[in-house]
């Protein structure tokens, strides 16, 4: 009989990597190592040309499309890290989980950075980018909604002891993994490399494309800790308790829709509101199905297969341009 135990366990020794007892969450931290970028690795020059071109350049809802991406993407990342450190690090105390947070950490740091690069680069202006979660409704309501849906854990007195305790952690992290990570991320991911694939904001795109395989790799460590509490503690899994949970992620789909009707008032690209709102519900299927819940959406099918290509990183590039960067475990993954 298992007696180890990922929350509430009084004989965790969180300095003792060895044993380990979860060899997902070490396999989850070896891809993310293997997976190693940094944003200045990317050329933004054409980028910088195509942004400024006055003619023949990007439309105006072009430069919609990436100002709203930027101004989400850009505060989110903080958002990300500060409930890995302030939060799920101090509950899961096993060494090899937090060692695999740890490498997040560092991920979304990266991602961070990721956004000064774009900024600077491009030269516009950080207030407005910055502060568009203040200033922009639908990119505000996804903040309001995922810091509501993560409150718990972000509670310096809070406890993971007892049922309903139990229960409001995996509530937060299904907030924080699934749908912030999971859904709301994923509309963006969709607009910005659709441009890429038009060899548009190739910089800006590729960088997306980096931060997509890291969040591939959050939410499959994610769910494997979700099922793990819920494995080891199945009192916790009431039919009421699910009900809440999908609730959640139904809410979460209607927010990033809601999101990407107002990043593409007109569509472009093939990219269309209507479109983006089937690719979210194929999404949250796979993320309900993933945390072994019911899909809840009908029919739903992906209307963007190429998706699945845009997390196989390997690839030459031109010595001349850049250097050669071969990532290591690009095809590693599978598209969750």
């Amino acid at each position: 009989m298992k007696t180890y135990k990922i929350l509430n366990n009084s004989s965790t020794d969180p300095n003792k990597i060895l044993p380990i007892h979860y060899p997902w969450a070490r396999v989850h931290y070896k891809t993310g190592v293997a997976n190693n970028w940094v944003p200045e690795e990317i050329p933004m020059q054409g980028d910088i040309e195509l942004w400024k071109r006055l003619k023949n350049g990007l439309t105006e809802d072009e430069r919609r499309m990436i100002l709203w991406n930027l101004g989400f993407f850009s505060t989110a990342e903080s958002l990300t890290a500060n409930n890995i450190v302030l939060a799920i690090y101090r509950h899961i105390t096993n060494p090899e989980c937090r060692q695999y947070l740890l490498r997040q950490a560092y991920e979304e740091a990266v991602h961070t950075e990721t956004f000064i690069y774009c900024c600077d680069s491009l030269g516009l202006d950080a207030d407005e980018v910055y502060n568009m979660y203040n200033t922009i409704p639908s990119i505000q309501k996804k903040d309001e909604f995922v810091v509501n849906i993560t409150q718990n854990v972000l509670d310096p007195h809070f406890s993971t002891e007892g049922k309903e305790n139990m229960q409001r952690f995996v509530h937060d992290l299904v907030g924080y993994y699934v749908i912030m990570e999971g859904i709301f991320f994923y509309a963006g991911f969709a607009m910005m490399l659709s441009l890429l694939r038009q060899s548009k904001m190739v910089g800006v795109g590729e960088q997306f494309q980096y931060i997509l395989r890291d969040e591939t790799v959050h939410l499959a460590f994610g769910a494997d800790l979700i099922n793990t509490i819920v494995e080891e503690n199945p009192e916790i899994w009431t039919s009421d308790f699910q009900k809440k949970i999908t609730d959640n992620i139904v809410a979460g789909v209607d927010l990033e829709c809601e999101y990407a009707a107002d990043a593409l008032p007109k569509g472009i690209m093939g990219l269309r509101s209507d479109v983006i709102k089937k690719y979210l519900e194929y999404i949250a299927n796979r993320r309900l199905t993933r945390i072994g819940l019911p899909e809840k959406f009908q029919n739903a099918e992906n209307p963007f297969p190429w998706m699945n290509e845009m997390i196989d990183l390997k690839k030459e590039k031109n010595f001349f341009e850049t250097r050669v960067t071969e990532y290591q475990g690009a095809g590693a993954l599978k598209w969750e």
